[in-house]
């Protein structure tokens, strides 16, 4: 997500550990493909394994631990609970997971900007 131009590369996975993690990193890779960039991440144990294959195009810039305040996805992660999951139950976990997908289809660029842009 690219909080100044509302850009976003969204994968759905069904796990997080370092094999999605580098899958992830290649699919969006290829989605950048024509330029570089830096992904800035916390520091979760499959963002730092030594077995994470890091794409020659993605630098990765770590956030200090213990600062999600600093990450803007995190200010994207609570719209997006606050639009799918708050005071909402669910019947099955795959209602769920179509609901917050059907959810981030639909937001704009526009929105991502709004929500997630730094001074």
């Amino acid at each position: 997500m690219n909080s100044e131009t509302g850009e976003d590369f969204t994968c759905q996975i069904p796990n997080v550990n370092t094999d999605w993690m580098n899958l992830y990193l290649e699919e969006l890779s290829k989605f950048v493909s024509y330029k570089e960039i830096f992904l800035v991440m916390d520091r979760a144990g499959w963002h730092k394994s030594k077995d994470l294959k890091v794409p020659n195009n993605i630098k990765i810039i770590y956030l200090p631990p213990y600062c999600p305040e600093l990450n803007p996805t995190e200010r994207l992660w609570l719209y997006i609970k606050s639009h799918t999951i708050k005071n909402k139950i669910y019947d099955t976990l795959e209602d769920l997971e179509q609901s917050v997908c059907e959810f981030i289809k639909s937001y704009t660029t526009d929105t991502i900007k709004s929500i997630c842009a730094f001074n």
